[in-house]
Parts: C-alpha cells; structure tokens; sequence
C-alpha cells in the first residue's frame, strides 16, 4: 500500500475535468501512470465523463504536475482548470490535414521528381506527427498501442515505394479520430444532459446569491419561480407545485406547501417558496444522486474487465500475426516480400481496438445515465449487468410491498383501563421514528404525553421498544418481545407489556402498493421466482402473499431469519435480489447478489448498502432496471460481434491481398464510429 507523505494538512482530494481523452485506454494509461507516482493516490479517470480524481500530497501547482504526467502519456490530454490552455486541438488537426492533402494533390499536376519527393515527405512529416509522437511516448512506457499500428503501416507503405496508400490511412486516420472525438462528445453532452440537474446558486434570505456548498444547516433560502431547489430542507413560508422529474423520472408535478420536506435539484414551478436548510450541500439528494452516477463507472463489469484485460495483449499479438505474414506469405502462395510486407502493413492498421475497447464503457455508462434520469441509481456497471441475470426476486413487505402508511384499527386490553394502556404505548412510540410508531402518534395525536419519567429507553430492532418509567420496565412491539401468544387475523399487533404483565394490544392495518401487483405479474412473467420476508404474523404475510401471487412467503422473520433465509437461498446456485426499505433489511440488501432500495421511504442504511436505489416507490420501475439491464447487455454484444466480425473479415481480404490499406482504415474508423451511434440508442431506449 502506498503511504503519501502527511504533515500538517491532510491529504488533499482533487478533482478535474480532463479534456483531448479519446480511448478508454489512454484513460486506463493515464490512470496507471499517476498511480506509480508516489504522491498521488486513489486515482480515477473515468473515461465515459472525462473525469479524473485523486489524493496528493502536493501543496501547490498539482495542475502542472499531474498534467505533465498525462501529457507524457496522451500529448494531447490535460486538465481543465483557470490555467489550463483550451486550444482546440481539433482546428490543429483539420489545418496539418488540408495541408498535406493539398500538397499529395499537387504531385499529380507538377512533373518534377525533385518536387514530388519533397511534397510527400512534408506531407507525411504533417500528418504523421501526432501518431508517431504518441506512439514513442507509448514505448518509453513499455506500451504498444493503435499509434504504433499506424506508424509503422505508414512508414513500411512508404519504404516500398506505396506512399500514396500510406499517406490515404494517415489521412483517413486523422479525420476519423476527428469523427471519432466528436461522437464520443455527443454521447458525453447526452448523459450530461440527463443529469443536468446541479443547481448553480442559492438565494440566502438576506438577498446574497451564494454557492450551495457556501450554505449552512437551518440558514433559510429562497426559491424563485423557475428556479431549481439547491438544497434539502422544509418549507417555512409559501406553496408551490414542484418539477421533480430530473431526479425521480416523474413527470406529474408534486403540490407543496409549508412544514413539507423537499429535495435539491427540484425546479420551483408556481410560487416563491423560503425553505430552512437541513443538510449540507454535500449530503443533499442532488449531490448524492450525482456521485452515485459519476462514481458507477468505477465497479467495473465482467465484460468491460474482460475487455480492459484483452486490449492489454491484444495489439502484441496483432504484431506477432503480421510479423508472420510478412515472413511466411511467400512460402505459402507466390507473393513477394514487397507484396506480403504491404499486406501485413495492412493487417496492422485493421487490428486497431478502439471500436472495442471505446464501446464497451460507453455502453455502460449510457445505461447507468438513462435509468439515473429515470429515477433509478445503479451504483455500478457490474451491478448494471448482473440485474439481468438475476434468477429470483425477494421483497420485505412493510414499505416496499404495502404504503407502510397504517392506520390504527382497533385497540383490545386485557389489563388495567383503556387510557393507561394508551399511556405506556405513546410514552414508548414518542421517542421512535418506525412509521409503526408514527401512526399510532398520529392516531393518537390530540393526547399530551409526559416523558419526563422516561429512562434507560432502548429499540430493539425487529421486535420493538422497551423503557422505564417509575420503577416499571415497559415493553411495546410484537409478541416475541412480551413472550405472548400472536393473536390470530388481519393486521399487525402491538402489544404493551408492563413488569412481564400483557396490558393488552392495538391492531394497525396496511395497504398494498397499487404497482407492487403489477410488478409480481411482470417478473413472474419473465420467468423469475418471487419471495416476499416479513416481520409480521405469519397470517398477514399469507394474505398479502394471495393477494400479490407470491408463492413463496415467510412470516414472523427477525432481521437475522431474513439473513439466513437469504443465505439459503443463494446458496442453491442461483442469483437473488432482494429489495426493501427499513433498517432492518440493510443487512440482506448487503448479502443479496443485487441490493434494491426505496429511496424516498427507504432509510440511510437501506440506501448506503444497497447497490440500486429507487427515488420513488413506484416499484415498476425494478422492470424498466431489468429491461434497460438486457437492452445494455445487447448493445455490447451487437458492437463486440460486429466489430469483430467485420475486423475478422478485412483482417482475412488483407491477407489475401483483396483489401487495400486505406480501405482497412476506413473499416476499422467506420466501426468505431458506428459502435459509438449504436450506444447512443440506450439513452434513447
């Protein structure tokens, strides 16, 4: 491990945009490079959203040194700050291009010798330049890349008198990566787009425009019409109908008004709101929902591993192929060397990666930025991948299944009167925030309650609560806690126990979500195994259970039965997932092969552990995951079996002297390219 230098301030975290980064593997390059370096650490490029991170223990000009690393390995790499020199390579390029075009075209009208030989070789100095530099810079790193490729094609055309060939590839190269560049733009500024939902400023009560990062908890703000929320807070003054789509993919506007919760990156649509802040801009929705979507990329699936791995020994044995062609061709078939060199030549510059190395993330990431925009967090391309595979669906029932908006139905006492049984429940439910606790509060919400004897007050998770109060241990939550009988039928029971003695219970009753049945009907549908776990009465499961079509059930669970049963379940070979929303569930979420929580209901513990977050508790949306899952999936094998397939086939028809050089580089750009378009179509799915 490596151990940066620390001393009076700690490590500093920086973040940059990087620009000029067009190949997933310059990205893993530039990644490798500043990670030997032993004053950088826990660094990250991410190539789908040309983002770079890291921890240094520089203290200052880190911009010139991490860029002087970069350039080292990409020239035309760097990150983007106040400093940064912007120039636009792309203008470069297209003038070195038209240049030596001009120059190539000029040969065909002068009929001097003299004057042939020194255009050509201006014009391959002009357009080979940027490939040979990249490609020496690539060697003193012990790296052979595309670079490579085409330089020693170029140069080779040029040494057996085919200069024209060489110069038609640099040419139809360089525009190309021109190309090349711009699609992979246009796919950044689409998932850019999607998650176009920082806000800029806040407005402070006091008339000061700040940053959001600039606001502290309980100052108060104010929304304008049109205006997105900055950060997370409650309403002290005014109503409005708010946009929420950006985060929650829900296109119906949400009417609130004063003492509701509203989160940043919401855009006040009807009045002017003041909200007091409740959290750090680094906390708030928006910023989670951000990272969540930027730091994805860094769980990398099998398949995008497989191909990180592959384009490490690709291109050597791409070499060592065409090193065999140039030398056994002519014992083979009647060829010269001239004519099996050109064709190796050839070989080389159709073997090139990009198409397969560039598609493979950006399908990924373009998955991960269309569900984002849908409301739909997926913490990683692996668990992108892995939702398709996924063989049996488990659901907790209370808040993920049902509303977990109960109603109190009835209250029985066995003991004592009425009101001192509701006494010792509300001294026990004041204190907890379980949405079992909170209805009863609202139930009873007109009744005063003291605390002020209240002791040694403790929650106890999956059964329920127990304090003392005058000398007496009290007991409020299920019948394992008080060590009674369950009673029989429909609803959750609490019971109240006081020194071990049952003064009676109070029954709450639950709805089913209206999509939970449409979404048991889909997955079953599909073929998938639905369970559903519950810390309810094994009757309540059962009737929730007919009235979904789920099979397989399992009442009366404490969090370590949902644990073992999980276990049980994974262990016959099979992947599950599990979704839920309480505390309680953060431990399966965390077991599960893929994790699901409810975002808005869901607690902090359910979120953190989970690896897909839902914004909202339209459970439908677990299909739409699956779909864009399998639909992600098919894009990547469409651009990996047609860029092999057609690499394949021009790799064969150059071998057989069919193909010339300049169509193989036309091939193989024209690949990359429609690799590219064709990812396009998963933001669009």
């Amino acid at each position: 491990m490596k151990y940066l230098k620390r001393g009076v301030n700690t490590l500093r975290k920086c973040k940059y945009t990087i620009v000029g980064l067009d190949c997933a593997d310059c990205a893993r390059k530039i990644q490798a490079s500043l990670s030997h370096d032993k004053h950088f650490d826990k660094v990250f490029v991410n190539f789908s959203t040309s983002k770079i991170s890291f921890e240094t223990d520089y203290e200052s000009d880190i911009e010139k040194k991490a860029n002087h690393i970069i350039q080292s390995v990409e020239p035309e790499a760097h990150i983007l700050d106040s400093k940064s020199n912007n120039y636009d390579f792309t203008i470069y390029n297209l003038l070195r291009i038209i240049i030596a075009t001009a120059l190539l075209i000029s040969t065909y009208f002068v009929g001097n010798n003299t004057y042939t030989k020194v255009a050509v070789i201006i014009a391959y100095v002009l357009l080979i330049v940027r490939v040979s530099i990249n490609a020496i810079k690539q060697l003193f790193h012990f790296t052979i890349d595309e670079n490579f490729l085409i330089t020693v094609s170029c140069i080779g055309a040029y040494a057996i008198n085919e200069y024209m060939e060489g110069a038609m590839v640099l040419i139809l190269y360089e525009i190309g990566k021109i190309l090349e560049n711009r699609a992979i733009n246009h796919s950044r500024k689409s998932i850019s787009h999607l998650m176009d939902i920082k806000p800029d400023y806040a407005n402070l009560a006091n008339g000061q425009k700040v940053s959001p990062s600039d606001v502290q908890i309980d100052d108060v703000i104010v929304v304008k019409i049109g205006e997105k929320i900055p950060l997370d807070g409650v309403i002290i003054e005014g109503s409005s109908s708010l946009d929420t789509s950006s985060l929650t993919g829900e296109s119906k506007p949400i009417n609130v008004t004063k003492d509701d919760y509203v989160l940043s990156g919401s855009i006040n649509q009807s009045g002017l709101l003041k909200i007091k802040v409740t959290s750090n801009y680094d906390d708030s929705t928006v910023n989670k929902v951000l990272k969540m979507v930027e730091e994805a990329t860094e769980r990398k699936a099998k398949t995008e591993t497989f191909v990180s791995k592959l384009s490490k020994i690709y291109t050597p044995i791409v070499i060592a192929l065409a090193l065999l062609v140039a030398i056994f061709l002519p014992y083979i078939i009647d060829i010269s060397y001239e004519g099996s060199i050109y064709r190796a030549l050839s070989f080389l510059v159709i073997a090139c990666p990009c198409a397969i190395v560039i598609s493979v993330p950006l399908s990924y990431f373009s998955g991960i930025g269309s569900l984002s925009k849908k409301g739909i967090l997926i913490k990683g391309s692996n668990y992108l991948d892995a939702l398709k595979d996924i063989r049996e669906f488990v659901f907790d029932k209370t808040g993920t299944l049902t509303d977990g908006h109960f109603t109190v139905t009835n209250v029985t006492t066995l003991s004592e009167d009425k009101d001192t049984f509701i006494s010792y429940l509300l001294m026990g439910e004041k204190l907890s925030n379980h949405p079992l606790a909170l209805a009863i509060l609202d139930h009873y919400q007109s009744k005063e309650i003291s605390l002020s004897d209240v002791s040694a007050y403790e929650e106890l998770a999956g059964y329920g609560i127990k304090y003392t109060t005058n000398g007496k241990v009290v007991k409020v939550g299920n019948a394992k806690l008080v060590g009674y009988q369950e009673k029989e039928g429909i609803g959750t029971h609490i019971y109240v126990s006081v020194d071990d003695v049952i003064l009676g219970y109070v029954t709450l009753n639950d709805t089913i979500k209206k999509s939970a049945k449409e979404l048991v009907k889909a997955l079953k549908k599909r073929g998938l195994m639905v369970s559903m776990f519950t810390g309810d009465n094994t009757d309540i499961a059962k009737n929730v259970a007919l009235e979904l079509g789920i099979d397989d059930y399992y009442g009366a669970m404490l969090p370590q039965d949902k644990y073992q049963k999980l276990e049980e379940k994974i262990n016959k070979g099979h992947k599950v997932a599990f979704v839920g929303d309480g505390v309680n569930d953060a431990p399966v979420l965390a077991r599960a092969d893929v994790g699901l929580s409810l975002g808005l209901s869901g607690s902090s513990a359910a979120i953190e552990t989970s690896d897909v977050v839902i914004l909202t508790d339209d459970l439908l949306k677990i299909n739409y995951a699956i779909d864009t899952s399998y639909f992600t999936s098919k894009v990547i094998k469409q651009n990996l079996t047609f860029a092999f397939i057609v690499k394949i086939l021009v790799l064969i028809l150059s071998v057989l002297g069919i193909s010339t050089m300049w169509q193989a580089v036309f091939a193989d750009v024209g690949v990359t390219i429609i690799t590219i378009l064709n990812t396009l179509r998963i933001l669009k799915h």
